[in-house]
Parts: C-alpha cells; sequence; structure tokens
C-alpha cells in the first residue's frame, strides 16, 4: 500500500510517498480502509519533533480518519468488515490502511459521507469538548472565538452556536471573517485592523467575553485576558501564531477567571467515555444538522506535502483533507 512517510525530522518537503507492507491488526485493534484524513496543524509539528507525542522514525502522520474497516482482530467486539466509522489514530493517517486500537474508533452513521466524517474528530472533538467539558459554556453567554474560518476554530463557532452562545469571530481577512459568519458567528472582528480588545468590550457592554477560545497565541492571548469577562474562562488549544504567551497572574486574581488548557487527544487514555459522549454527540448534531463541516480542499496523498505547507502557512479556511 502506499503511504506518505517521515523518515528525518524536518518540513513537509522532507516528507516521502512510498510503497511499504499493508498494517495487520492485532488483538484489541481493527484496520481501516482510508476515505479521508483530516489535516491538522499539529502534524506539521510531530514531522518536526515538536508536538507533545515523538513516535519513532519512519512513521506517517495524520492522527483521524474515516473509512470502512477492513480487518478486525482478535477479541474485538461491536465491528465487523465493511463497516464505516472514524478513527482517532495519533499518526498513521495519511495511508492507504491504518490499524489502531478499537476503542479508537467509532461507528459513522452511514449518511454521512468518508471526506466530511475526516473532518469531525480532532477539530470539532476539540471544540465541544473545550467547550461542554471544559469551560461548561451555558446558553446565553459569550464566546469569542479566535482563529474563527480554521478548522478548528470554525468548529468552535459551530459548536457555540449549537450551544446557544452569542459568538464573537476574529480572524486575519475580510474572506476568512465571512466564512465565520457563514457558519453562525454574530459578531465579526478583523484582529490585522488594530486590537480587538475594545472591540469586544464595546459588543458586550463593557463585561467582556465570557468563554474565550485560542488556537492562535501570542498577541491574540495577550490581549484576550483584558477582555475576558468577570469569572471566564480562557481555552488555551494551541499556538498557531507561532510564540507560546505567558499569563500575569495578578490579572487572574484582579479580573477573578481561569486559563485552562484543552488537549483533547490526552482524554483518549485519561478518560475515554468523556471522548465517546463527546463524538457521540457531534454525530448527532451533524446529523440533524447543526454542523456544517467545511472541507475547503482534498489532496491526493501525492500530494499531501502541500496540504501540511497550507495549514503551517495559515492559508487554508476550514478543514483540508487527504484522500488516499
Amino acid at each position: 500500500m502506499k503511504a506518505l512517510l517521515c523518515r528525518s525530522l524536518g518540513g513537509p518537503e522532507t516528507l516521502e510517498v512510498a510503497e511499504i507492507e499493508a498494517p495487520v491488526p492485532g488483538p484489541g485493534e481493527i484496520a481501516i480502509d482510508v476515505e479521508g484524513c483530516g489535516v491538522n496543524f499539529a502534524d506539521t509539528l510531530i514531522i518536526q519533533g515538536k508536538y507533545q507525542v515523538k513516535p519513532e522514525l519512519p512513521f506517517s502522520p495524520g492522527m483521524e480518519v474515516a473509512g470502512r474497516v477492513a480487518e478486525v482482530g482478535e477479541g474485538v467486539t461491536g465491528f465487523s468488515v465493511g463497516q464505516p466509522v472514524i478513527g482517532m489514530c495519533g499518526t498513521g493517517g495519511y495511508a492507504e490502511r491504518v490499524v489502531l486500537e478499537a476503542k479508537r474508533a467509532k461507528p459513522r452513521p452511514d449518511g454521512i459521507d468518508g471526506v466530511i466524517a475526516a473532518a469531525i474528530p480532532v477539530a470539532y472533538g476539540t471544540a465541544h469538548l473545550g467547550l461542554h467539558q471544559r469551560a461548561r459554556l451555558q446558553p446565553g453567554e459569550t464566546l469569542l472565538v479566535h482563529g474563527a474560518s480554521g478548522g478548528v476554530g470554525l468548529a468552535a463557532v459551530e459548536v457555540g452556536k449549537r450551544m446557544g452562545a452569542t459568538v464573537i469571530a476574529t480572524a486575519s481577512s475580510a474572506e476568512k471573517l465571512k466564512v465565520a459568519g457563514e457558519h453562525g458567528a454574530d459578531h465579526l472582528i478583523n484582529y490585522e485592523e488594530g486590537e480587538f480588545r475594545e472591540k469586544v468590550k464595546a459588543l458586550t457592554g463593557g463585561r467582556g467575553a465570557d468563554v474565550i477560545f485560542d488556537p492562535v497565541g501570542g498577541d491574540v492571548f495577550d490581549q484576550s485576558v483584558r477582555c475576558i469577562a468577570w469569572e471566564g474562562r480562557l481555552l488555551v488549544v494551541g499556538f498557531a501564531g507561532g510564540r507560546i504567551p505567558e499569563l500575569p497572574a495578578n490579572l487572574l486574581l484582579v479580573k477573578n477567571f481561569a486559563a485552562m488548557g484543552v488537549f483533547w487527544g490526552a482524554y483518549h487514555e485519561k478518560d475515554p467515555e468523556v471522548v465517546t459522549e463527546s463524538i457521540r454527540t457531534l454525530m448527532d448534531w451533524l446529523a440533524e444538522g447543526a454542523l456544517k463541516p467545511l472541507v475547503s480542499k482534498t489532496y491526493s496523498l501525492d500530494e499531501a506535502a502541500q496540504a501540511l505547507d497550507d495549514i503551517a502557512a495559515r492559508r487554508a479556511t476550514g478543514k483540508l483533507v487527504v484522500t488516499p
């Protein structure tokens, strides 16, 4: 089978497509024939050795897949050959077939296309787990979403709206903000046009945002701590802006807010039932039409390195998906 391989740490240009032996599931595992693999910013970090997880070389990147069960390993129940599924594999998704623990796969309704389903686990899982499990977002609260046209940001806009929040979206261009508006954002702010914190305060009557969803970090984070509401919750999702910010503890005290991390991948080991319930909820919302994932571009396996370059350069809106 074909797979995109990382043989040495580096940028997307160091990756190569190669023929390798198809993996075989062991006890407790299943094999999935991949229909789509979601592209994530974390993929660009893991191939450089800059991610929290550092797999042994060589490996194929790709954290989330959708496809059909190809083989079932010993002791696995609840899955059958040909069944449509999504899988949270961590690595290995940029390939024609991937093997993963059965507990990391979830059933996928027949009516949900594989390419669309591949856009769900990481982005929507992070958004839902962050807003529901961590921030406890309530109907009627104000949610500020940064990087709101990217994969996880746009997911947070849709999930926040489904949870009953008023959503303020920020992005770096009018074109990106238009996408956020089309997916439910109530207010749009271009943070390339000056500081956004006063605009957020104006939109909230001086109160600030109850919950802030930040996958950008850097200067965006610095401004966020100055426009968060009393007893607000600031979700640290990632650092796509490049700089890991530092939090002045005096602001935590004076504004009585909480800053909390959202490491979606760790829940698979720490509290897998939370992931199961979250994915089940997201699939229900998807079926009812409350979520409309935007897959802005698909790439063949031979083009997968370009997909990683596009997401690293923040040229993408919505999700990018590799279709082996």
